[in-house]
């Protein structure tokens, strides 16, 4: 039982938790500022390649560019991330991501952009996304004090992730109304110095040597050995990269549905991409509320089957409120399927392998997708941008359906590492071994 009038704030208390670890808040602080410029920048992208060429099929290319470098690179990454101090690589991979911002915000503030520098900037982008997601993912254990606590952190920084998505799609809007594109990725640029800045000021205790330094080619394959080797990873990873090629690169047909099916401008396109962010939001939040990663798995698929079934119907709506409405559900879904994901996958992994089993979880959410804009794109401009929409909707349906077949077996292999982890809180404590068996069973 709760203490009377207690249990407000204690809720409150246990969904910050993550909090209490002074590196974890400088990140969140200096993070926040600085995915607001991302996202004012993903927005004026689109609508700059969008009213430059007027083409679905090169909204796929741009979107296809900027991620390919996750797909190729990210396994090297991984080792990278598992090998190097990886505080020292984010100071590393931010700058250059600052310096990419500045650089395409001064091209198109000279009224020199064309189409393939946008190419080449974004692909350039994409390879220090490579390095940046892994060490980023294997970075946020470091960051926090207390292990119980990493659950917590992981549904924290999805709340920041989408608390940005409610403002910088609608910030992108009016400034590219107001001042253009250019001031969108200068803002970008600029946003960047606040999470450098976070960065270096965390205190990041010494850590011992990660083992002497091997060939890449061997560490490689043990992580995919180690990763694909385990069925619940292997699942998890290729169920989201299934949902990365099919229906995520959704995003990047959203001009057209702004401007031809909604017959709106940008301010529609900042509308589409926040209410996105609303959804997204609230489904972090939930998450961040929660005390435990018991039962988190059968919600993988349930988010999986949601997200599918929001695009479908986005697909099908022509009213700009019941589009809102249906991108608020796939946010939720969307970001729901993310986290839980990573939570588990976060959970099951132990830390010698954590950047190299991330970098596959990178490779299948960021590195699968360009290959699904690229389709997305060219599908768009034979069918249509709704019928791609739905056909991405049927096929996450479609893999949900799947991974809830496979569920029982994939928690029974989960079962004997959360036990020896310690993660169900009644074997921690030593509690009967029959609440033990009854309260561990779930994923």
């Amino acid at each position: 039982m709760r203490a009377a009038g207690g249990g407000r704030g204690a809720g409150a208390a246990a969904m910050l938790r993550a909090l209490k670890s002074r590196n974890y808040r400088l990140f969140i602080a200096g993070q926040g500022v600085s995915l607001i410029g991302t996202w004012i920048q993903q927005i004026a992208m689109s609508w700059l390649v969008y009213t430059l060429t007027r083409s679905a099929f090169l909204l796929g290319v741009v979107g296809f560019s900027s991620q390919i470098g996750t797909f190729v690179l990210s396994p090297v990454a991984g080792v990278v991330a598992d090998r190097l101090n990886r505080h020292r690589l984010l100071v590393l991979t931010q700058s250059l991501a600052m310096a990419q911002a500045l650089a395409i915000g001064v091209l198109v503030l000279v009224h020199a952009v064309a189409v393939w520098q946008i190419v080449v900037l974004s692909l350039f982008l994409g390879i220090v996304n490579a390095f940046d997601m892994p060490a980023r993912q294997a970075f946020l254990v470091e960051m926090i004090e207390d292990r119980a606590d990493l659950p917590n952190a992981i549904a924290l920084n999805s709340s920041m992730v989408n608390g940005a998505r409610l403002i910088g799609p609608a910030v992108a809007g009016l400034l590219i109304a107001a001042a253009g594109e250019a001031a969108c990725f200068l803002i970008n640029a600029a946003s960047y110095l606040a999470v450098i800045a976070a960065l270096l000021a965390m205190r990041i205790p010494a850590h011992a040597p990660r083992g002497p330094a091997r060939r890449v080619w061997p560490e490689l394959r043990e992580g995919f050995a180690y990763t694909f080797g385990f069925a619940p990873i292997r699942e998890i990873i290729l169920l989201l990269g299934l949902a990365s090629v099919a229906a995520m690169p959704y995003a990047t047909l959203m001009p057209i549905f702004a401007v031809q099916i909604l017959h709106g401008g940008a301010s529609t396109l900042g509308f589409l991409s926040g209410a996105a962010g609303v959804g997204a939001f609230i489904g972090a939040i939930a998450l961040a509320s929660r005390r435990s990663v018991l039962g988190l798995g059968r919600w993988i698929p349930i988010a999986c089957g949601g997200f599918g079934a929001a695009l479908i119907g986005f697909s099908l709506s022509r009213s700009l409120p019941l589009s809102l409405v249906l991108q608020a559900g796939a946010g939720l879904a969307m970001l729901t399927h993310l986290a839980v994901s990573n939570t588990i996958l976060q959970t099951l992994v132990g830390d010698e392998w954590r950047g190299r089993v991330m970098s596959f979880y990178a490779m299948a959410f960021m590195g699968m997708m360009p290959f699904g804009s690229l389709l997305a794109g060219a599908l768009a401009h034979r069918i249509g941008a709704p019928h791609t929409v739905m056909l991405g909707g049927a096929v996450c349906i479609a893999g949900a359906a799947l991974f809830a077949w496979r569920l029982p077996v994939l928690r029974r292999l989960v079962r004997p590492v959360y036990l020896e982890r310690g993660i169900v809180p009644e074997v921690a404590a030593g509690i009967a071994a029959a609440t033990r068996v009854s309260s561990s069973e779930r994923l």
